[in-house]
């Protein structure tokens, strides 16, 4: 038995449209009332954001498109909130809590605007990024809503859309010319990783927990998180492993290591750090400023990264040499060590790899090895703009995959955690399936323009 074909899937013409939403983090929404910072004067400028299309299309409510548009206009202001202070400090707040701050397209499409004005205005001296609540920066990309609107119309352009979306998005803030500093303070998954992540200053706390868990729900880790893991120790060992096993990072210390964070500031210090860069007084170098800045309040970390203790094994398991199965033989050699954390860190990888579909870990596999070896030796992988172009395709043709519903509809809607993937073990991947993945999306079919 074979994986199913992109070709066999649908023709050429309907790859413009998949037939499932792909979401960055697949988290059910929790109610959370804390507040990570006390409230600061509203002196300031505001830009803010949207409607949530999930709330008029999980099948609780019907709205008329008059009624949807009123209702888009009331809740212009919930999500993304853009303040500009005196002092030239431009923040957005992601403030939807019920979503763990889950992204969608319209909050896509606002923060980017905001990030372009801002970014053309003198007055700004740099942008900070928070999540109003102490659970979450930001949990991946909202999935409901689009589920919801694919499964009315499995036609719907909406799924490219999001995809252009975030990919521009994460280009715009890896190139972002001002100082763009993210807090990621609490879960900071999947397309959390890509706002925060391709930025300059990334700070983690006690409580930040990251992960790109995509595999779980047969797809793959997208949102440029292959060009951060080419960077990670071992020549990129450590990102295939967190990307491929969906390992969650919860230490400061691995945070810093694998290079998701730059610096660490204990939880109880960000609302003095906040109010301290809302005091400053910026030179001609804001960069300068804000490194200063951050310096003062960042720690080093209590515990040494466990990642890097572990590196050997990381690197004998998980370099590109070896394929997916090779790898699952290594880590099966290692459950044998008389190092206990080895045994048991090697458990947790063949456990996190057992959660994912075939296709999507041999899919992973293949992708991050292309982008470690490019940006190693220099071609069009060696940009971040140029990975986002490839996974574009990857995304289209990935989210057409009978994986992609299956793995949702195990661990989001049944959630009886026992997806029934097709191909249902690793002998079964067709290689050239995985190949075809990667080809131009052909004639008709717009490419990622970034």
């Amino acid at each position: 038995m074979k994986c199913f074909s992109v070709s066999k899937l649908a023709t050429r013409s309907s790859l413009r449209f998949p037939l499932f939403v792909f979401p960055n983090n697949p988290i059910s929404p929790a109610v959370f009332a804390a507040d990570c910072f006390p409230s600061l004067p509203s002196r300031c400028r505001r830009f803010s954001v949207y409607s949530d299309a999930s709330k008029s299309s999980l099948g609780r409510v019907s709205l008329s498109n008059r009624d949807k548009n009123l209702s888009t206009m009331a809740g212009a202001e919930e999500f993304v909130k853009g303040n500009v202070y005196p002092n030239g400090v431009a923040v957005i707040t992601l403030d939807r809590p019920k979503a763990l701050n889950a992204m969608n397209l319209d909050m896509d499409i606002k923060y980017k605007q905001i990030l372009e004005e801002w970014e053309s205005d003198p007055k700004v001296k740099c942008v900070l990024i928070e999540g109003s609540s102490r659970r979450a920066f930001c949990a991946g990309m909202d999935i409901k809503g689009v589920v919801a609107e694919i499964q009315k119309d499995k036609s719907t352009p909406l799924v490219p859309k999001v995809f252009t979306a975030e990919y521009s998005l994460i280009c715009k803030i890896s190139e972002y010319r001002k100082p763009y500093i993210s807090l990621m303070d609490g879960i900071t998954m999947g397309f959390g990783i890509g706002l925060s992540g391709h930025g300059r200053y990334r700070v983690v706390t006690e409580r930040t927990v990251l992960a790109m868990p995509e595999n779980g729900i047969g797809l793959f880790p997208d949102v440029g998180f292959s060009y951060i893991a080419a960077q990670t120790p071992g020549g990129g060992s450590v990102g295939a492993y967190l990307g491929m096993t969906g390992k969650r990072i919860s230490t400061p210390s691995d945070a810093l290591y694998v290079g998701l964070g730059t610096h660490y500031v204990p939880s109880g210090n960000l609302g003095s750090l906040k109010e301290a860069l809302l005091a400053s007084t910026f030179s001609e170098d804001a960069h300068k400023d804000v490194t200063a800045l951050l310096a003062k309040y960042s720690s080093n970390p209590e515990s040494e990264a466990q990642l890097k203790l572990l590196l050997p094994q990381i690197t004998s398991c998980f370099s590109a040499d070896k394929s997916v199965k090779e790898i699952i033989e290594e880590l099966k050699k290692h459950q044998q060590s008389s190092e206990a954390p080895v045994v048991e860190w090697a458990n947790d990888a063949l456990q996190g790899l057992g959660k994912g579909a075939p296709f999507s870990l041999c899919l992973t596999h293949n992708y991050f090895s292309r982008v470690a070896s490019g940006y190693k030796h220099g071609n069009e992988f060696i940009a971040l703009n140029g990975v986002m172009k490839t996974e574009y395709r990857i995304a289209l043709r990935s989210s057409l995959r009978n994986d992609f519903a299956e793995g949702v509809r195990a661990v989001l809607i049944d959630k009886d955690q026992n997806p029934k993937w097709n191909p249902p073990s690793l002998d079964e991947v067709n290689p050239k399936e995985v190949e075809e993945v990667f080809e131009p999306l052909g004639p008709g079919i717009e490419e990622l323009k970034v």
